[in-house]
């Protein structure tokens, strides 16, 4: 069995309730591919919100999650903390975490297990924040799914999904999708935009 192709929308730090709530009428309007998983990721101060108002077979990510259950965590939440709220994927990793907030590997490597621990879904960011050509994608997807495969498992290289999040939009995602490692996308910015819907199209 094939991966399932992945389109995930990171809205990182926009939106408003009514700008939230105008994407979620358009994504339950759309004609979505019924072959591509999607997940959006609003602000943490939204996503109950987009829960609650998202049609069904469209899930919601946290930007982020902490690496303990509970406790004198000011400003954290936890993955046991948003399986009771509905909220079934969280992003680790992302190369602006990294760079602005100063996250190192050792503390992405425990929030991501914590979050597996915690049965949630993870997208695990490992980019450089820089965009690459079509090529330039495959070529390193590639790479990743052969060091999959040489250090952990063929099984693990077949099963799990890269995918890819360099300023993807409506003009490249089409190409991209066509490439036999690229199994979906991490929006940006495009993931505000009625583009999105095209994005999660890209294979259809």
């Amino acid at each position: 069995m094939g991966r399932q192709f992945f389109v995930g929308g990171n809205f990182k730090m926009n939106g408003t309730i009514k700008s939230i709530q105008d994407i979620i009428h358009q994504l339950n309007d759309a004609k979505l591919d019924p072959n591509t998983e999607v997940v959006i990721a609003p602000p943490a101060l939204y996503i109950l919100l987009a829960r609650e108002h998202l049609r069904k077979g469209i899930e919601v990510a946290a930007q982020n999650v902490f690496d303990k259950p509970n406790g004198a965590f000011t400003g954290e939440i936890s993955a046991e903390q948003l399986k009771d709220s509905g909220i079934t994927w969280t992003l680790t990793g992302h190369s602006e975490r990294r760079v602005i907030m100063g996250e190192q590997d050792s503390f992405i490597a425990s929030k991501t297990q914590a979050a597996l621990n915690g049965g949630l879904g993870v997208i695990l960011a490992i980019g450089t924040g820089k965009v690459a050509t079509t090529e330039q994608a495959q070529e390193v997807h590639a790479e990743i799914r052969k060091w999959l495969s040489s250090t952990i498992s063929q099984e693990a290289s077949d099963k799990t999904r890269i995918i890819y999040g360099g300023s993807v939009s409506e003009k490249n995602c089409k190409d991209l999708a066509k490439q036999s490692d690229i199994d979906g996308f991490l929006v940006g910015g495009a993931s505000l935009k009625p583009a999105f819907v095209d994005i999660i199209n890209a294979r259809s």
